[in-house]
C-alpha cells in the first residue's frame, strides 16, 4: 500500500520517498501570481515533500509565506526570501544568504516569468525590456552567482522553465514572451556544455497550454466574451490528452530533472504538453 498525504487541494498524492533528500534547492518564483498553485509554488512544495530544503524567492513576500507555510504545516523546511531577481545586487544578495543558511546549494529551479499579449507594433519598448529581464535576464543572473558554488561542489542541477512558446506560436501574439523563452533554452544549452565536465547538469522543462494562475489575468481578454471561463474551455479543447496540464505536471517533471535519476540528462529541453506540439 502506498503511504498518502492530504494536500491542499484535497488530492491524495504519493508521500515523498526522499528523493532531494539532503539536497539544497533554491527556487525562484515560488509564490503563486494569484490564487491557486503556480508552478514554482508546487514545485517548491514538491521538492520540500521529497526531502529537499527550499530557499523560496519571489518579489510577493506574502505569496511566498503561504507557499513557505504549506511546506511548514507539512514538517518541511522552507526560507522565503523576497526579491527582484532582474537586479544583480538582489541576486548576489539572496544566493550569498541561502549559502550562509545550508552552506551548500545543490539545485537551482528559475520559474519566475511574465506574460505580455502583443505583436512589435503593439507592445512599448518598456513592455520588451521589462520582459526580458525578467524572464531572461533573472535566469542569467541566479546562474552567474550560484555557478561559482556548485563549481567548487563538483556537482548540481539547474532547471529552467521555459515554455513551448520557445519553438511554437501558440494562438496569440507575445513577440516578447516568445523571444525570451527563445533564449532561456539557448542559455540553458550554453551552460549544459560548459559545465558538464564539472558535474553540473542544465535542462529546461517547456510547459504547454497550463492552467495556472500566470495566464488567467493576461490571456482572458484574448477569447472574446466569457473571459477566463471560455479561455479554459478553448484552450482545453485545443489539447490532444483533452484538457490544460497544471502546476504539478511541470514540478514533477521538475523533480526527475534535478534528482539524481537524471544524472545523465543536461541539455534537454522536456516537452510537457500533453502532445499539444506533436499536431502543430
Amino acid at each position: 500500500m502506498i503511504e498518502t498525504q492530504q494536500n491542499r487541494e484535497g488530492e491524495r498524492t504519493p508521500r515523498g520517498k526522499g528523493r532531494l533528500e539532503g539536497k539544497v534547492a533554491i527556487v525562484v518564483g515560488a509564490g503563486s501570481s494569484g490564487p491557486g498553485w503556480g508552478n514554482g509554488k508546487a514545485v517548491a512544495v514538491l521538492f520540500a515533500r521529497e526531502g529537499a530544503k527550499v530557499f523560496a524567492v519571489d518579489l510577493r513576500l506574502k505569496a511566498l509565506r503561504e507557499t513557505s507555510n504549506i511546506v511548514e504545516s507539512e514538517g518541511g523546511e522552507c526560507h522565503a526570501y523576497a526579491a527582484d531577481v532582474s537586479k544583480n545586487e538582489e541576486v548576489e544578495a539572496l544566493v550569498e544568504r541561502c549559502f550562509e543558511a545550508f552552506g551548500q546549494i545543490d539545485i537551482l529551479h528559475n520559474n519566475v516569468g511574465i506574460l505580455h499579449v502583443g505583436g512589435p507594433e503593439e507592445m512599448s519598448e518598456e513592455i520588451w525590456d521589462r520582459s526580458i529581464d525578467v524572464n531572461v535576464k533573472s535566469m542569467f543572473l541566479t546562474c552567474k552567482y550560484v555557478l561559482p558554488i556548485m563549481v567548487r561542489q563538483q556537482k548540481g542541477a539547474i532547471v529552467n522553465i521555459s515554455s513551448i512558446a520557445s519553438m511554437r506560436y501558440t494562438g496569440y501574439p507575445s513577440v516578447a514572451y516568445n523571444a525570451s523563452k527563445g533564449a532561456v533554452n539557448q542559455l540553458t544549452q550554453n551552460i549544459a556544455v560548459q559545465y558538464a565536465s564539472r558535474g553540473i547538469r542544465a535542462n529546461c522543462v517547456l510547459p504547454g497550454l497550463m492552467n495556472t494562475p500566470m495566464i488567467r489575468g493576461p490571456l482572458k481578454d484574448e477569447y472574446g466574451p466569457g473571459g477566463a471561463k471560455k479561455m479554459i474551455q478553448t484552450r482545453d479543447k485545443v489539447v490532444p490528452m483533452g484538457k490544460m496540464g497544471d502546476a504539478w505536471d511541470v514540478a514533477y517533471a521538475s523533480l526527475f530533472l534535478a534528482s539524481d535519476e537524471a544524472k545523465y540528462v543536461s541539455g534537454a529541453q522536456l516537452v510537457v504538453d500533453g502532445a499539444l506540439t506533436c499536431k502543430f
